[in-house]
C-alpha cells in the first residue's frame, strides 16, 4: 500500500475510533476555552487513555501532564493542538516525531491573517505529510464522535449532560455551527456519529472528511455546512462514494455571493454567478442542496426512505386547507409540479363515500380526522403512479392530540416513495413521533418546501462525459487554435477559429482591414470592429447591421473603426469583422467559464443584447454529456421555441444541443488555459438546418496550451 494512502487510512481511523488522544496546551485554568476539551472527554465517558501535555504544569485538575509529548509514554492517535500560533509548527513537528497519524488545530492566526500566516499554514501542512501524518484545520474546534464520547472540542454545546448518538455525520467548515446543529438535532431526537470542524483545511478538507464518513459502518446520511469549496474534484469524489454506499449527501451552502459578476469580461460571466455554478456542482454531484438551514437536518428522514424521487410530481394531503397553502405559496414551480389525483382515485373513493377532489391539493377537511379515511387517502396516493412524493399536512391535532394525527401518517405504506409531514401547530411531541417512524417532518412551511423543492432536484451523480471519437481530435486543432491567441481576451477572429475547430458552425466572415479592402461575402452584411480590446462592441456604436451593398459596407466599416478610436484610443484595432446576415427560429446563448471554486462551467439560455435582462439560462458543470446538454436546452423557459410557438417553425434543437456539448469539451484541454467563452448570440435555423455562430468572445488564462 503507498504510503500516502496508508497515512490516510491511519488518520480516519484515529478520527472515528481514537484509542488515545492528547491535548496540547491543555490548560488548568477552568474559565480557558483549552480547558474544555479534558473535561468534555471526561464528562462524555471518553474510555480511551488521554495524554495532557502542559509546558508549566505537571497536574490539571488531577490528572497527570507532561511537559512535552516527547515525555509523554505510549502511542497518540489523534492529537488536539491549542498552542498560540507561532508555537504551532513545532508542536507538529512533535506530533510527527511521536507518529501521531491525526492532527488537529484549534489555534488561529494562518490563511485567514494574511500572507505571512498562508505560508506557516503551508509549512505545518508540509511537516506533516513528510511525516506520514495528517492535519485538520487550523481553526478547527475539533471532532465530537458521541457513540464513543470522543469529545475532542472547546465547543460549549459540550456542557449538555449527554450527547445522543446517531447515524448522521456532519463536517462542517463553520466550528460554531457544529455546536447549533448538534443541540438543534438532539432537541429533534436526531443523534450523530461524527461531528468534524474542518477549519482552513490546510491538508484534510471537506472531501476527505465526507470520504472516511462514506466508508463509516456507523454512519447512514452526511451533512456539509460549507462556507466555499476548497477542493472541489475530491468531494466530488467522496459524493460519488457516498451514493454507491447509500448514503445521502445534504449541503447547507454559504457564501453563493455575487462576488466576481461585475468583473467578468462575458455576459455569460454575469450571468453564471458563484451561485448559479455551486447550485449546478452540488446538483450533478448528487449532493442534495438545501436553502434554509432549519431543512438541513429535518430532510434526513426524507434521504434515507428512498433513492432521488423518479420525478418532480408532489401530492398533498391535508387536513387544513390553510396548512396546505402556506406550504404550496413557497414552492418553486420550476423545480416542483404539483398534482391531482387520477379520476380513477377519485371515482374509487366516492363509491366510499368519500369526496376528493381533482385539485393539486386533496383538502379532506375536518372529516379527515375520522378513522382510517386519512390513511386510507394516504396508502392509495403512495400506491398510485400520478405521483412521486406525497406531502402530509396536519393541523392543530398535532398538538393537541398527536396521536391522532400522527399515526395516520407514520403508519402509511410508502411503496418506497418519499413522504413528508408538515405539522402547521408547535407540536413537539408529534415531531419526536414522526422522528421515531422515520418520517421526515417539518415546523416549518419554508423548510418544508425547501425540502420538496431539494429531492425535486435530487439526482444520482452524473457520470463524468469525457471526448470521444472526433471529438478528441477537434479539441487538438482547437488548442493548435489557442496557441496562436497568446493570453488574455482573443479578438472575434480568433475566438471565431476555436470554436469552429469544436465543429460550432460560424457561417461565412472575412476580416477587412480598412474601408478600402472589398468583401467577397454575399450581402446584407453585418459589420463589426475587430478588436480583443473591446469585447462589448455593440455598447460603444461600433457594430453596423444590414449593410445592403457595396458602399453601405465601406462606410459601416469606416464607422466602426472610427467609434473604437474615439471610444478607446490605445485599443489594438485590427479592421473589421464582416459577416452574412443570417435567419433563424430563436437565438441562444453558450457560455464557459472557470469558476474559481467549481472550475469549468457551461450555461445555455436565450441569447441576444437582452441575455443579462431575461437571466434564462441553466448551468452544468463541464463537460456535459448530449443527454445532459439536452436537459440543459430543455431547462430554458424561451427555448420552448424550439418546438414552434402559435403555428411557428421550430428550430433544430439537436444542433443547439450539439453546440452545448462541443463548447463545455473546453474543459478538457490540458492545462485549463479558458478563463471564459461565449458564442452571443448563436441563431438556431429551422430544424435540420443546424445553428450558425453571430459573434464570439474567448478570454485565456495563461499563453501557451498544449494540443
Amino acid at each position: 500500500m503507498p504510503a500516502d494512502i496508508a497515512a490516510h487510512q491511519r488518520a480516519a481511523q484515529a478520527l472515528l475510533a481514537p484509542g488515545c488522544v492528547a491535548i496540547i496546551g491543555a490548560s488548568g485554568e477552568a474559565g480557558k476555552n483549552t480547558a474544555r476539551p479534558q473535561r468534555y472527554l471526561r464528562q462524555h465517558g471518553y474510555a480511551g487513555r488521554v495524554v495532557l501535555v502542559n509546558a508549566s504544569r505537571g497536574e490539571l485538575f488531577g490528572e497527570r501532564a507532561w511537559p512535552s509529548l516527547a515525555d509523554a509514554p505510549g502511542t497518540v492517535d489523534h492529537a488536539f493542538v491549542m498552542v498560540p500560533a507561532a508555537d504551532v509548527e513545532s508542536a507538529v513537528a512533535a506530533c510527527v516525531a511521536k507518529g501521531v497519524p491525526l492532527i488537529s488545530i484549534y489555534s488561529d492566526g494562518f490563511a485567514e491573517t494574511g500572507a505571512a500566516g498562508l505560508a506557516m499554514q503551508q509549512r505545518i501542512a508540509d511537516i506533516a505529510r513528510a511525516g506520514g501524518a495528517r492535519v485538520i484545520g487550523p481553526n478547527s474546534v475539533g471532532t465530537v464522535i458521541p457513540g464513543r464520547g470522543v469529545a475532542l472540542s472547546v465547543n460549549a454545546v459540550l456542557d449538555l449532560p449527554a450527547l445522543l448518538p446517531g447515524r448522521v455525520g456532519l463536517v462542517s467548515q463553520s466550528g460554531s455551527l457544529i455546536g447549533a446543529i448538534l443541540s438543534r438535532g438532539q432537541a429533534r431526537g436526531i443523534g450523530f456519529s461524527a461531528l468534524v470542524s474542518i477549519g482552513n483545511e490546510c491538508d484534510l478538507s471537506a472531501g476527505d472528511v465526507a470520504d472516511w464518513l462514506a466508508d463509516d459502518p456507523q454512519t447512514d446520511a452526511i451533512l456539509l455546512f460549507l462556507e466555499t469549496l476548497r477542493d472541489a474534484p475530491r468531494l466530488a469524489q467522496a459524493s460519488r462514494r457516498a451514493a454507491a454506499a447509500g448514503k445521502p449527501v445534504v449541503a447547507y451552502v454559504l457564501g453563493r455571493s455575487e462576488v466576481g459578476r461585475e468583473l467578468a469580461v462575458t455576459h455569460t460571466g454575469a450571468l453564471m454567478g458563484n451561485a448559479e455554478a455551486m447550485n449546478a456542482w452540488l446538483d450533478t454531484n448528487g449532493i442534495v442542496r438545501v436553502d434554509h438551514f432549519e431543512t438541513l437536518l429535518e430532510i434526513v428522514p426524507a434521504l434515507r426512505q428512498a433513492r432521488p424521487p423518479a420525478g418532480r410530481r408532489v401530492a398533498v394531503v391535508t387536513t387544513t386547507g390553510g396548512g396546505a397553502a402556506m406550504v404550496v405559496d413557497r414552492i418553486d414551480s420550476s423545480a416542483v409540479e404539483l398534482v391531482g389525483p387520477p379520476q380513477a382515485l377519485i371515482d374509487s373513493f366516492a363509491a366510499q363515500g368519500v369526496r376528493i377532489g381533482s385539485g393539486a391539493v386533496t383538502d379532506l377537511t375536518m372529516a379527515g380526522t375520522k378513522r382510517g379515511i386519512y390513511r386510507s387517502v394516504l396508502d392509495a396516493y403512495l400506491s398510485s403512479d400520478h405521483c412521486d412524493t406525497v406531502l402530509a399536512i396536519a393541523g392543530s391535532s398535532a398538538q393537541f392530540h398527536p396521536q391522532l394525527a400522527v399515526e395516520p401518517i407514520a403508519g402509511a405504506q410508502r411503496q418506497g416513495k418519499s413522504l413528508l409531514a408538515f405539522a402547521t401547530p408547535q407540536a413537539d411531541e408529534a415531531l419526536q413521533l414522526f422522528e421515531q417512524a422515520g418520517v421526515p417532518a417539518f415546523r416549518t412551511p419554508e423548510s418544508c418546501a425547501d425540502a420538496l423543492r431539494a429531492l425535486a432536484r435530487w439526482r444520482e451523480p452524473q457520470p463524468p462525459a469525457s471526448p470521444e471519437g472526433a471529438e478528441i481530435a477537434a479539441l487538438a486543432a482547437a488548442a493548435l487554435r489557442l496557441q496562436a491567441c497568446g493570453s488574455g481576451t482573443c479578438d472575434e477572429a480568433q475566438a471565431r477559429a476555436v470554436f469552429a475547430a469544436l465543429g460550432i458552425a460560424q457561417g461565412d466572415w472575412q476580416v477587412l482591414a480598412d474601408a478600402q479592402a472589398s468583401a467577397v461575402l454575399a450581402l446584407p452584411a453585418a459589420v463589426k470592429v475587430l478588436s480583443p480590446d473591446l469585447p462589448h462592441k455593440s455598447d460603444i456604436g461600433a457594430v453596423k447591421l444590414g449593410c445592403a451593398s457595396e458602399a453601405e459596407l465601406r462606410a459601416a466599416v469606416a464607422e466602426v473603426i472610427a467609434a473604437a478610436r474615439r471610444h478607446a484610443p490605445a485599443a489594438r484595432i485590427a479592421g473589421a469583422l464582416v459577416q452574412r446576415m443570417e435567419r433563424g427560429v430563436v437565438e441562444a446563448i453558450v457560455g464557459f467559464r472557470h469558476d474559481p471554486q467549481v472550475g469549468p462551467t457551461v450555461m445555455v439560455g436565450m441569447g441576444g443584447v437582452q441575455a443579462e435582462i431575461y437571466r434564462d439560462v441553466v448551468v452544468r458543470p463541464a463537460p456535459v454529456s448530449l443527454a445532459e446538454a439536452a436537459r440543459m436546452v430543455d431547462g430554458v423557459r424561451g427555448l420552448a421555441l424550439l418546438a414552434g410557438w402559435r403555428g411557428g417553425p421550430s428550430g433544430d434543437r439537436a444542433a443547439l444541443v450539439r453546440a452545448v456539448r462541443a463548447l463545455s469539451l473546453l474543459a478538457c484541454l490540458d492545462g485549463a488555459p479558458v478563463a471564459e467563452a461565449e458564442i452571443n448570440p448563436l441563431l438556431v435555423r429551422r430544424d435540420g438546418e443546424g445553428v450558425v455562430a453571430l459573434d464570439g468572445l474567448l478570454v485565456l488564462k495563461t499563453t501557451g496550451v498544449a494540443a
